[in-house]
């Protein structure tokens, strides 16, 4: 193994000790990666997207970043030396810590996918090797295109065993037409299966999709048809379609949503991480859920997102937690002794990102809509057991109509059903202004919002408790223990030889 491979395993077990990295991805195994077919020996390469949600830092950089969550400090809560802070307000360095931490799980990903790919190169061209090669090549292409989503210009690195032992960095251009190209060709090999945990064609084609819809962000030039093209190629599969009632996709029992392409499989036993309502429920939201684990009191919506849904649409109360909250009776108020005995009501207007002494406990502990988007199921441990979509038909189909908005079409057709479910009314020849507001709106606590912004040219307005940020807030920083390993990292970048 070379050396590139050591310095990344060393600084991850340094840097992020606390996390295990499993080597076995999946509690529930997708039976064409895992089981029919005992070749297809995939988990390793899976395994990094465990800790998306929490210490890998993904959820952090690409939510709290955007324009719709946020992390408030809250007296001597949730200062943290200011890590959320930074994150709103843009105000990050090579040390932020979710930074530093995507940086190693994104190649840990690329690097269990160039090591399956050559141990199974020497096995031949049958049919189920050819399709377990392919399946790691696409995933191997979503793992670059998290790099390069985050970090702009990454080392290109398709070796295992002949690796470059400090690779330079390649041209984000340059790995968008390479990851675009080896998605495109393994794609029809690919079956189009009904597993949600592992490859499936609906997963190459809506990474496709997602792709092409940023390739003016990532290459200059803009692709909408192609954009659109394969958000096509998801709905042509015929295996996808809405669930009838916006929350249903995140469910605790949603593993077999037809909406969800393709997911995080957690598990609040055998497959942990997935604690987001830890952080933004109030320490006595136990009660409401009959939890068994105090909650943290911490993230919430801002005040302007919760107030961009329209009133009825079931979003705003499927989504959000505010007013009178009470015991799991549903008549019991709960009472927050930390505030004097007030009664606990979450109030959805937030006086501060940075709530000192000088404001009222009642301010500091109760402010912000708190999120139950993904269902707290009564008797919640510290980890839910909902699988966490990172790929869904809802966003396939907002996909296809701004590709075809930003074409000089009417997307009303596949914008609307998503809005006539959340029980609002539909468009009338949207806009793209219109088609940025519905996936705020949709897409909420998804870590979609960031790259959506940036898109759409508004990442770097202000909102609250946020000013204006430079163009070069729209990537991360490479992090600093990564250049002090390999200093070629600091150096320009270079075409892909």
């Amino acid at each position: 193994m070379k050396k590139i491979f050591i310095v990344l395993a060393i600084f991850t077990a340094l840097q992020f000790g606390c996390t295990k990295l499993d080597t076995v991805l999946y509690d529930r195994v997708p039976p064409t990666d895992f089981v029919a077919d005992p070749v297809l020996k995939m988990s390793p390469i899976y395994a990094p997207m465990r800790d998306f949600l929490d210490w890998g830092g993904w959820w952090f950089a690409n939510e709290l970043t955007a324009d719709g969550s946020t992390g408030p400090t809250r007296a001597s809560d949730w200062d943290d030396g200011g890590k959320w802070r930074v994150l709103h307000q843009h105000t990050w360095d090579n040390n932020t810590e979710a930074i530093n931490s995507m940086w190693s799980r994104f190649f840990n990903g690329v690097i269990e996918a160039n090591k399956f790919i050559e141990e199974q190169i020497p096995l031949g061209d049958a049919p189920e090797v050819l399709i377990a090669i392919a399946k790691a090549k696409v995933l191997r292409a979503y793992y670059y295109y998290l790099l390069i989503d985050n970090y702009k210009d990454v080392p290109y690195v398709t070796d295992y065993i002949e690796a470059p032992q400090n690779p330079k960095r390649n041209f984000r251009k340059d790995i968008f037409d390479r990851i675009t190209i080896e998605i495109a060709e393994e794609a029809p090999i690919i079956p189009a299966s009904n597993s949600k945990t592992g490859v499936t064609k609906g997963f190459a084609y809506s990474l496709l999709a997602r792709l092409y819809l940023n390739a003016e962000v990532y290459t200059g030039t803009a692709q909408w048809a192609k954009a659109e093209q394969y958000a096509d190629s998801v709905i042509l599969l015929d295996q996808y379609s809405l669930e009838a009632d916006p929350v249903k996709p995140f469910v605790t029992d949603n593993s077999n949503s037809p909406e969800n392409i393709f997911v995080i499989p957690y598990d609040e036993d055998k497959y942990q991480g997935f604690n987001l309502h830890m952080r933004t429920l109030h320490y006595n939201s136990n009660l409401t859920f009959n939890m068994t684990a105090g909650p943290w009191n911490g993230f919430a919506a801002m005040y302007d997102h919760y107030n961009s849904y329209e009133e009825g649409d079931k979003r705003k109360e499927g989504y959000f937690l505010v007013g009178q909250q009470y015991e799991a009776d549903g008549t019991t108020p709960i009472i927050d002794q930390g505030a004097g005995g007030a009664n606990l009501i979450f109030d959805p207007y937030i006086p501060a990102l940075n709530m000192d002494a000088s404001y009222t406990a009642v301010e500091i502990r109760m402010s912000g809509a708190r999120v139950k988007k993904f269902e707290i199921k009564n008797g919640a441990k510290e980890n839910l057991s909902n699988d966490f979509p990172l790929f869904r038909y809802a966003d396939v189909l907002l996909m296809k109509a701004e590709a075809m908005i930003r074409q000089g079409q009417n997307g009303d057709e596949y914008i609307n059903p998503v809005r006539v479910r959340a029980g609002v009314e539909p468009f009338n020849n949207a806009t793209l202004d219109d088609l940025l507001a519905e996936r705020g709106r949709e897409f909420f606590w998804e870590a979609i919002r960031r790259g959506d912004l940036i898109r759409f040219g508004k990442f770097n307005q202000s909102w609250w408790e946020k000013g204006v940020s430079s163009p070069d807030r729209n990537t991360f920083p490479i992090p600093q223990w990564a250049i002090d390993a390999n200093p070629k990292l600091a150096e320009a970048p270079e075409p892909i030889q």
